[in-house]
């Protein structure tokens, strides 16, 4: 899987590169994505490529991450997207989108190819989205990919300002239409 490419309408969806560690360091240090994305540790230029390093190593078997990227031009990068916990034909799936992507549909676009190749090609059976109930811009997010909600988790997760915060759990089936 690492020259996996993907695309939609508009979009790319490659294996990320050592390259991308600048945008990728950018965007870390973006507030939308550092709150809802929160960093391990500190964001700087070393961080920044491990990070890149670590999204592209796919060997353990328990995730695969991808570049969301413009097709016209592959190094400007627009998001991210990953699978994660990849586990018994069950994962997460998790997003960003740089702000210049914002409000034009490239998460939403992102996560329905990235989830039809999941159950098409690694024969998933359920997928999980999980976003803080105050970030309704991931609602949407989740509600148009197809992922509707189950519940809310309480106090689930630890977000960028150390606050815990209750999260909207949806999930997709592979026997969903």
């Amino acid at each position: 899987m690492d020259h996996l490419e993907l695309t939609a309408p508009g979009l790319l969806l490659r294996p990320w590169r050592e390259e991308d560690a600048p945008a990728v360091l950018a965007a870390l240090r973006e507030p939308a994505i550092a709150q809802w994305n929160p960093p391990a540790g500190p964001v700087d230029r070393e961080a920044a490529l491990a990070w890149v390093r670590r999204r592209a190593d796919w060997s353990a078997g328990d995730h695969v991450s991808l570049a969301v990227v413009d097709p016209a031009d592959p190094a400007r990068l627009l998001g991210s997207v990953s699978l994660f916990r990849i586990h018994d034909r069950n994962a997460s799936i998790g997003y960003w989108t740089v702000a210049a992507a914002r409000g034009r549909g490239v998460a939403s676009r992102t996560v329905v190819r990235l989830t039809g190749w999941a159950f098409a090609a690694l024969g998933l059976h359920r997928i999980e989205l999980c976003h803080a109930v105050a970030n309704p811009a991931s609602c949407r997010v989740a509600q148009r990919a197809g992922y509707p909600a189950e519940g809310t988790l309480r106090e689930s997760y630890r977000y960028g300002d150390g606050r815990r915060y209750d999260e909207h759990l949806h999930a997709r089936l592979a026997t969903d239409r």
